[in-house]
């Protein structure tokens, strides 16, 4: 099994309703040895930072053609923790709330994640933004300059 690693990182610029955007850095060596570096990146019209940060890992996971053993880096603890503390499987059993009387947001593109990371051997690992982190800085970047282009689309999630 092949293993890959992805990067990813959203970024909400102005009020949360407003332009963001997203950015996913794959990392992986083929079988003849050779290092590869595959980017994604998105601009939307109206969003929020968490569709962005799952939207990343989303487009890594899909992007992958054959099951892998994949470490997913973000650094968004709400991401990572749903995974690694078993969030995601509480959620479904209780019809997608959390607590009480909370609907979990971004339903679809939680499902759309859980159906991405199916083929693969996933680990999510949360590292902390803008401390140093080379891929994770330049996942930032690249999601703030998509954010920030001229080319975005509408947020239809």
């Amino acid at each position: 099994m092949d293993f890959v690693k992805i990067y990813s990182d959203g970024a909400a610029k102005g009020n949360p309703e407003g332009p963001g955007g997203y950015a996913t850095i794959i990392k992986f060596t083929d079988k003849n040895g050779k290092n590869h570096e595959r980017q994604f990146f998105q601009g939307y019209k109206k969003t929020t930072n968490n569709r962005m940060e799952l939207m990343g890992c989303i487009t890594g996971l899909e992007a992958l053609i054959k099951p892998c053993r994949v470490e997913v880096y973000s650094d968004s603890k709400y991401l990572t923790d749903a995974f690694n503390k078993n969030w995601i499987d509480s959620w479904i059993k209780k019809g997608w709330k959390r607590g009480k009387n909370e609907t979990v947001k971004n339903i679809d593109l939680w499902k759309r994640l859980l159906r991405a990371k199916q083929p693969h051997d996933v680990s999510f690992i949360w590292i902390k933004g803008h401390a140093g982190h080379p891929e994770n800085e330049l996942c930032d970047k690249l999601a703030v300059d998509a954010a920030c282009s001229a080319d975005l689309i509408e947020d239809k999630f």
